[in-house]
């Protein structure tokens, strides 16, 4: 019953609208210097749907539209109306008796959003841009993904960047020379979509937000523009970041918000269409699992397709390289695989993960949301592994609570699991794993490997909160073990920004909207651990020089990893035999001791190399031993080959 509820609320449009739904359009404005014409989808029964026309784009200096016409219904649940003449510079809402609105597809708009823009967005391409490309990707495991967000990176005083929190930072040669150092080749950059949180008009005020709250998706956020009063330059200068990113062989990944908005009955969907966009309870109360006070509902067809042309026109316009979403677990599984194919049509390349889970119930049939349980049903699509998270850390409910980097037995089988990408592995006992109980990626590309991200504690924070009495150098060892299970393991590795130079937030949990003092990148920590950000270094390049840690598929994985029996909790060791996928070294070994103290191995008999111990990476090797026995260090990894 409550399906069948669900399905008809889903599909209350005319059968004729439904029927041609997957060609839908939504181009709200077409421009040329002769004509411009709007369209909108609203409902049919609206008795009066205005088109309000302004002279500038900020509602509290110009209140009265100079042009205000009612638009003409186009069948069931379109309008139209065309203004003869260029109206280049104007701005534009909607009225269909709930507020004014620019829309839902708002392509340009004025500051703070309340206006769309009518511009040629021709003009906003940089020099070269025809040139500029998605960057291939021939393995998906090849990718090294940073999460940054643009004020947290740029802003602090002693960054030395001239655009400090804009997306133009990216472009400056020390961004570009840093992220290349590192060795990373996709940025995650958190939301760069226009949201509510941040009031344009007043950036010479200390304000902050991480952007969760949607306001246009399809226009770049303002804050990060020189000038978010002119429309055309947040298109412009995010077009000029991402080019000068792939200039230096760095993808660029959106961080897409599609769950909910900032609310239901102001927002542009609401305004627009009432009730069409969101998911509603049997009892007529708004769906929550976004946790955020409102759903959206992917399986109704328009909304579907506003997220299917939204993504295509991310790439297409921005050139942007893929898509990580918001809580994807709030949206349905066809609408997930529907995304990766339509793309993947588009350009293969294009990377798609997600958060596998929800912030609440939804109201939709669990076994059909794309939660990280029913990831082997959309193969072409990756989500967070937390379960290797918190095998390492400690539970997301708990900051305090440590795991295997605390030196707390329970959690080796769980990093087992992470290790080999969350696959089906004959020598991981999914019983035994934290959350999954069974393998639930197809393939180890499907499962993106980290310890911390932007939404918790950042890696330093957790460990002084989960280790009683660590010390620095605790610290540094236990960092950077985190960090080598990570970059090691079989699925796509994921960093946050600032990591590399031991980046702390004074412990706050979530800094979503706390000031840069806490956010910020303080880059003096460059010269304070510079071992730890070489030690980093040392990890990608060991990744991208050697393809046995990135196999990238699950019959080669399951061929050619396997776990080294060991005695002791904290210890989890794997070898890689064979010369796995063509890699130079014949076997590799790689030790993960959590304990106090040393801890030693049996391997299998012969002369080793070793290239990783007591915190120093060095390819062309720190050692030679000979046995069949290795010794680990305290609270460190050791990583030799034959």
């Amino acid at each position: 019953m409550i399906l069948r509820n669900l399905l008809a609320s889903a599909l209350f449009l005319p059968s004729s609208l439904l029927a041609s739904a997957q060609n839908f359009n939504f181009d709200e404005i077409n421009y040329s210097p002769a004509r411009t014409v709007f369209k909108l989808f609203a409902p049919g029964k609206a008795k009066n749907v205005v088109l309000n026309v302004y002279a500038k784009g900020d509602v509290a200096v110009d209140p009265k539209p100079v042009v205000k016409k009612r638009m003409r219904r186009l069948g069931d649940n379109l309008w139209t109306v065309e203004l003869k003449g260029d109206q280049k510079g104007k701005f534009y809402t909607f009225n269909i008796g709930k507020g004014e609105t620019p829309g839902v597809f708002a392509k340009a708009v004025g500051v703070n959003g309340k206006r769309g823009a009518i511009i040629d967005m021709g003009t906003t391409d940089p020099k070269g841009w025809t040139d500029d490309r998605v960057l291939a990707t021939k393995n998906l495991a090849d990718i090294v993904i940073y999460e940054m967000h643009h004020r947290d990176f740029s802003i602090e005083p002693t960054s030395g960047f001239r655009n400090k929190g804009k997306f133009l930072a990216l472009t400056e040669q020390k961004a570009i020379d840093y992220l290349k150092r590192l060795g990373i080749n996709a940025v995650h950059i958190l939301p760069s979509f226009d949201y509510a949180s941040v009031d344009e008009t007043k950036l010479d005020k200390p304000q902050y937000n991480w952007g969760y709250d949607p306001l246009n998706y399809n226009v770049p956020e303002g804050s990060y523009s020189s000038n978010p009063y002119d429309p055309a330059t947040r298109v412009r200068e995010f077009k000029e970041m991402v080019q000068a990113l792939h200039k230096a062989g760095i993808r660029v990944i959106l961080d897409v918000v599609y769950n909910h908005t900032l609310d239901l009955d102001n927002s542009n969907f609401q305004r627009t269409f009432p009730d069409y966009f969101y998911r509603f309870c049997q009892d007529g109360k708004p769906s929550n699992g976004s946790g955020c006070g409102n759903e959206t509902a992917s399986e109704k067809p328009m909304m579907r397709q506003f997220m299917l042309q939204s993504v295509k026109y991310w790439v297409s316009e921005y050139h942007v390289d893929g898509f990580r979403f918001d809580l994807m677990g709030v949206h349905d599984i066809e609408t997930m695989n529907d995304i990766r194919k339509e793309l993947a049509a588009i350009n293969p390349n294009v990377f798609v993960y997600g958060e596998g889970w929800s912030a609440g119930q939804c109201a939709y049939p669990a076994r059909e949301l794309a939660v990280k349980a029913y990831m082997r049903r959309m193969p072409g699509v990756a989500a967070f592994c937390d379960d290797m998270r918190d095998a390492l850390r400690g539970p997301f409910s708990d900051d305090k609570k440590g795991a295997f980097l605390a030196g707390i037995a329970g959690s080796e089988e769980s990093l087992k699991a992470g290790i080999a990408g969350m696959i089906a592995h004959p020598q991981v006992d999914y019983s035994k794993v934290n959350y999954s109980k069974e393998p639930w990626a197809l393939q180890p590309t499907q499962c993106i490997n980290y310890v911390s991200c932007h939404d918790d504690l950042c890696l330093v924070d957790r460990l002084k909160a989960s280790v009683p009495g660590i010390t620095t150098d605790e610290l540094v060892r236990l960092d950077e073990l985190a960090q080598t299970a990570v970059f090691t393991s079989q699925g796509v590795p994921f960093m946050l920004s600032g990591e590399e130079m031991l980046r702390d937030k004074k412990g706050v949990h979530n800094s979503y909207n706390s000031p840069d003092s806490i956010n910020e990148l303080r880059w003096e920590n460059l010269k304070r651990y510079p071992q730890v950000f070489s030690y980093y270094e040392g990890l990608i390049s060991l990744r991208r020089n050697h393809p046995a840690f990135r196999l990238g598929n699950a019959d080669l994985v399951r061929q050619h990893l396997e776990f080294l029996p060991s005695d002791d909790d904290c210890l989890v060791a794997f070898r890689l035999t064979g010369n796995a996928g063509g890699d130079t070294w014949r076997n590799i070994i790689v030790a993960l001791n959590a304990n106090k103290q040393p801890r030693s191995i049996t391997i299998p008999d012969g002369q080793y190399t070793v290239v990783c111990r007591d915190g120093i990476i060095n390819e062309s090797g720190l050692d030679t031993i000979k046995g069949s026995q290795i010794t680990v260090p305290a609270q460190s990894a050791i990583i030799i080959h034959d």
